[in-house]
């Protein structure tokens, strides 16, 4: 499955899953998310523009720490760069309305 061209999202968030099934890199994906939502909050409400460029880096760091201490495995990012991201946000959204194990 990981050599697979995926023809759509929907085929492509099942193997997104695949590669997150350990709790703690889930959580580490999380808690990235929020942070980001959270800088993203702030830049707005300062105008402090710069932070944007924090984004990537937090959204990004605490999810290949995930990968690479817990998961162990290649971050889905470096092949699947979009599909990725909006794996990302589905999953942050499947975890908080309980579709997916914190």
């Amino acid at each position: 499955m990981a050599n697979q061209r995926f023809e759509s999202f929907s085929e492509f968030y099942p193997y997104y899953l695949d590669e997150h099934r350990n709790r703690n890199c889930r959580r580490l994906h999380f808690v990235g998310s929020v942070l980001v939502l959270a800088v993203l909050a702030g830049v707005l409400i300062t105008e402090a523009w710069l932070w944007l460029l924090a984004i990537p880096v937090i959204g990004y760091g605490f999810a290949w720490l995930g990968h690479f201490i817990f998961e162990k495995n290649r971050p889905a990012t470096f092949k699947y760069p979009l599909y990725s991201l909006m794996g990302d946000w589905v999953m942050f959204r499947d975890i908080l309305i309980g579709r997916i194990r914190f």
